[in-house]
């Protein structure tokens, strides 16, 4: 998300003239995107601002703040700032830079694309669930879902500029709902050109709109009717709002990636209702179970969030003991910091700095040896690779699931799908040698 309002900010300084800089001390202006679900982040940002105050007695420096700030941050950061402004009124960027012409109104169509080979989509905005210890609400306001007709018309002409990778984001994406004109699947819009195979004419994703509308899987099957060299992600995914629905549309999905990220944030059920996350561990099992049983080569990753109110040790050992039922692939370990004006920042943070250190440490020393558990069964095991760096004459990429393989190669591949023969592992990243190019993007079924 924090990339995808990069891009509009980047839209609105190239139709002004700015060059980017990759040299911060030279910049002029210095636009910070921010992200306000971790104080951690916060704080860089006020480490950041204060070395900018001092900056600008050596040159002119001008620096704005958007992004998902907190009211509390505004003021504490304001006097850092010559602008704060909310990412959803980016054009107010045209008045602060001085622009002699009018720029239009930035969309989510209009952005500089900053990654050449992935790229994002935003689908909608903002949150409906107010899980007791984010701030997303508060910033992003409430849930917002853009038109499918949109979403599907900027994938399409993505993967027609050339675009190997899309990645739909949402804070809720599962809760996405489209309530706008129904969607003109013809020959026309989807498939120009192709075999594939349109929805039947009765389809609700033809007929659909007023309030039946569009929902999640409906629209990744428009998205996966689009013929190119592609595959396609989204994150993230709610376990309350996960239906059979969607479990079946990615089975049968020709684009669509074998990888979930589903976060779980605890492996208790007392600390779950704390969060007010509105399902149990017993609920989050049988979705696992119906998500593997549908997709075998299934990758999944999660979040958890460490040391929250009140967890004890035993409650802890539930969510260690949750990631031995499920053997994640990979998880992204947070230790609890409270948000200002969330539900949960009105509990004690009982739980100490050092606790939440020492579990942290537990979780994902047994993450990592579950993830090198699996990595092993793939060496000497061909893999499709999407490859998006170069450096030092090595390329780096990732597979359908989303892991990393490193392997020699030269500047020439990137953008390009490779298969490869993986020689090495370790829990984060894989090793291989080029096998031959493919062009191919869909998944082997």
């Amino acid at each position: 998300m924090n990339y995808s309002d990069a891009e509009k900010v980047s839209a609105v300084l190239d139709a002004s003239g700015h060059e980017k800089s990759d040299d911060e001390k030279s910049a002029d202006l210095i636009v910070v995107v921010a992200c306000s679900v971790r104080q951690a982040a916060v704080d860089r940002i006020f480490g950041k601002a204060r070395l900018w105050q001092a900056k600008r007695k050596e040159h002119k420096l001008k620096t704005v703040l958007t992004g998902c700030v907190l009211e509390k941050d505004k003021k504490k950061l304001s006097p850092f700032f010559d602008l704060i402004m909310p990412i959803g009124e980016v054009e107010k960027l045209k008045k602060f830079i001085d622009c002699r012409d009018a720029l239009p109104c930035v969309s989510n169509k209009q952005r500089r694309r900053i990654q050449c080979v992935s790229t994002s989509v935003p689908i909608m905005t903002g949150c409906d669930n107010f899980c007791s210890y984010c701030v997303v609400p508060y910033v992003r306001g409430r849930e917002k879902s853009r038109p499918a007709k949109e979403i599907i018309a900027e994938c399409r002409n993505l993967i027609k500029r050339g675009y190997r990778e899309i990645n739909l984001i949402g804070q809720n994406v599962n809760s996405y709902k489209s309530l706008n004109k129904p969607l003109p699947l013809n020959k026309g819009e989807v498939g120009r050109g192709s075999k594939t195979e349109l929805p039947p004419s009765n389809s609700p994703l033809i007929k659909g709109g007023g309030n039946s509308g569009v929902d999640f899987p409906q629209l990744l099957k428009a998205i996966d009717a689009i013929p190119g060299d592609y595959w396609f992600r989204f994150a993230t995914s709610h376990p309350k709002d996960m239906s059979n629905e969607l479990i079946k549309v990615m089975a049968k999905g020709k684009h669509i990636t074998p990888y979930l990220h589903l976060p779980v944030q605890s492996g208790d059920d007392e600390i779950l209702k704390k969060m007010n996350r509105g399902y149990t561990i017993k609920h989050y099992l049988n979705l696992i179970k119906k998500v593997r049983e549908a997709i075998p080569d299934i990758v999944i990753s999660t979040d958890i969030i460490i040391g929250f109110p009140g967890e004890t040790k035993k409650q802890f050992k539930n969510t260690l003991k949750l990631f031995r039922q499920v053997k994640f692939d990979m998880a992204y370990l947070a230790q609890y910091s409270p948000r200002a004006g969330t539900a949960a920042s009105k509990l004690k943070d009982n739980v100490s700095k050092a606790e939440k250190k020492r579990r942290w440490d537990e979780l994902n020393e047994l993450l990592k040896k579950t993830a090198l558990a699996k990595n092993k069964k793939l060496v000497g095991q061909t893999a499709k690779v999407l490859v998006e760096d170069f450096k030092k004459g090595r390329c780096m990429g990732k597979t359908d699931t989303s892991k990393l393989v490193i392997f020699p190669g030269d500047q020439s591949l990137v953008g390009q799908f490779i298969e490869i023969k993986i020689t090495q592992i370790g829990s984060w990243a894989l090793w291989g040698e080029i096998i031959l190019s493919s062009s191919r993007g869909k998944r082997k079924k």
